[in-house]
């Protein structure tokens, strides 16, 4: 586990296997972390903002805004419609308040710390074999890949969507943030 302020690098988690990983944990009565993992996933915010998300902001909402704390700009996260199923069934399962946090320690009166989710994320791709290395940034790529997917793979979605969701200064960062850097020049090995 990292210490705090040091930077570490994640893998992204491919979205069917997140999916899949997120119903397990459900199954499993880690409803915290299905939680955690199904909407960081599908809203793609650093760790620090998803963090200090309370129910009232997207339980039944089309959107929430957010002054992320990294940057300090504002931004409006649209709700996915899949997302919104999965969040109240959880809020359920969780016997939650509208104003309770969402992602709360045992004893109820704080969020939990960056440092115990990296511990728990270990914890949990260990006991469900998933190989890779993760931290809480692996739902941010995992976000991240999936609209690079769903966008056939285009420059145009690293340009205009991703580079400007993850308010990064280019296109190489994305690139190189996604992992895809690595892949292109792999590829370029295996063409000749």
């Amino acid at each position: 586990m990292a210490l705090k302020g040091q930077k570490t690098t994640s893998d992204f988690l491919e979205w069917e296997k997140m999916q899949s990983l997120v119903l397990k944990l459900e199954r499993d009565n880690e409803h915290k972390f299905a939680l955690l993992i199904a909407t960081g996933s599908y809203v793609g915010l650093r760790i620090s903002d998803l963090l200090q998300l309370r129910w009232n902001q997207v339980l039944g909402q089309d959107y929430f805004t957010i002054t992320e704390k990294k940057t300090k700009k504002v931004r409006k996260v649209t709700i996915n419609p899949e997302l919104q199923t999965i969040l109240k069934r959880l809020f359920t399962q969780l016997e939650a308040k509208e104003n309770d946090l969402m992602f709360v320690n045992r004893f109820g009166d704080k969020s939990f710390s960056t440092q115990y989710v990296n511990s728990k994320l270990k914890d949990i791709f260990t006991t469900y074999k998933i190989k890779g290395q993760y931290s809480s940034h692996f739902m941010r790529k995992t976000l991240g890949r999936r609209i690079w997917e769903v966008n056939k793979y285009s420059d145009q979605a690293l340009l205009l969507l991703l580079s400007q969701l993850f308010n990064h200064a280019s296109v190489t960062t994305t690139k190189i943030y996604l992992g895809i850097r690595e892949t292109e020049i792999s590829n370029l090995y295996l063409s000749v």
